[in-house]
């Protein structure tokens, strides 16, 4: 198969989308498949042996880092060249909607993926009103697909009751041979902890440091267990809000890591907190139990597909007294509590992580491929 991409997000920047994607193309590739890559500029030439082709972009005001591809004549004439069987655009925004357009204009087949919620992202910046707007907007263009990829099951019901059709779960992934607790070491650990003594209780949370990651709720539980320490591992435009609000705690922001020195965090932390309530899945939550790191992740979303309450990890509801402060506290000390049944759980989310590698994950996105393939075979031959 010959498949082109269109995201608005790719090397090298580095996020949960960004590591599916690459993962992905890589097992695409492996399998015999040809792959073409759309995103903005800034990209590398080629990946895996994929060409991939930067397009102008503009960052987006209200978050940077995200930048807003404006899809011209040389992706029109990239993706003739190429003759794609079908087209997959990624979080369709600008470039996306360039990928949509293409797709219908030359009767292309086209699969869409949804793995940002970004409806729920606008009340972090103070746009919820834009919420329904925005609704709107996505299910304009995800109708336009033959099927519509989610990352979990909320996310599959969530965006059918939206009105989004065509709806399909494409099942997590995750590298076990790059996460592993093999890992853990005192040198990693001594780095996290930065200047702050080992008590025994290093949490560790890795992502961007962005409004949306809610990361403020984890000062409540340092205030609660004085001898924990937090480790920040990522960067992003809320660093400096947090580095106020996390002033005079126990906290290292440690900025990204990746590769070996990211494995070798997860694996060197206590717990590992993750207070967001709008991911569509949390890839960070696998890396970390497969790292063998006992994690804390909400009840909301797509978590709730990774996380077993009591048996791989620790479920908090977001939802609850104080903005889910307490919850979260209560998650965190059940957790740290007893170390013999921290020794359970790591081993348990180990196991968890080792059922989801990314070969798998691609092959069944290749079954989704070729059933659409086969459709539109048919109807040409009807």
């Amino acid at each position: 198969m010959k498949i082109a991409f269109f995201t608005e997000t790719f090397l090298p920047k580095v996020d949960g989308i960004v590591t599916r994607l690459t993962k992905t193309i890589e097992s695409l590739i492996t399998a015999g498949d040809e792959v073409i890559i759309f995103c903005p500029e800034g990209c590398p030439e080629e990946f895996m042996g994929a060409q991939v082709i930067g397009v102008p972009a503009m960052p987006l005001p209200l978050y940077p880092e995200l930048k807003l591809g404006l899809p011209g004549a040389a992706v029109s004439d990239a993706l003739e060249i190429f003759q794609p069987d079908l087209i997959h655009v990624v979080n369709p925004a600008v470039l996306g909607l360039g990928g949509i357009w293409l797709a219908k204009t030359n009767g292309i087949p086209l699969v869409a993926s949804y793995h940002t919620h970004l409806p729920k992202y606008l009340e972090h910046y103070g746009m919820g009103m834009l919420e329904p707007l925005l609704w709107e907007l996505l299910k304009a263009a995800h109708n336009q697909a033959l099927i519509n990829l989610c990352t979990s099951t909320a996310m599959v019901k969530e965006l059918s009751e939206k009105g989004i059709q065509n709806t399909e779960l494409w099942q997590r992934g995750v590298d076990t041979d790059i996460f592993r607790p093999e890992l853990r070491s005192e040198k990693m650990r001594k780095k996290l902890l930065g200047k702050f003594s080992d008590t025994g209780e290093l949490l560790i949370y890795v992502g961007r440091l962005s409004a949306e990651k809610q990361i403020e709720r984890i000062k409540p539980v340092l205030d609660a267990l004085p001898n924990a320490r937090l480790a920040l591992v990522g960067d992003g435009p809320y660093r400096n809000q947090l580095e106020k609000i996390f002033e005079n705690t126990s906290t290292t922001f440690v900025g990204y890591l990746s590769g070996k020195e990211l494995a070798s965090a997860y694996a060197s932390g206590d717990a590992f907190l993750f207070p967001s309530s709008t991911e569509t899945l949390g890839l960070v939550l696998l890396e970390a139990m497969a790292a063998g790191c006992p994690v804390v992740g909400a009840n909301k979303g797509g978590i709730p597909d990774i996380i077993t309450d009591g048996t791989n990890g620790c479920l908090y509801d977001p939802d609850g007294k104080n903005n889910g402060t307490e919850s979260l506290v209560a998650a965190t000390k059940k957790l740290l509590g007893n170390q013999n049944e921290r020794q359970t759980m790591r081993e348990s989310a180990r196991l968890e992580a080792e059922r989801w590698g990314w070969p798998s994950a691609t092959d069944q996105l290749r079954g989704f491929y070729k059933k659409i393939l086969n459709k539109e075979s048919n109807q040409i031959a009807a």
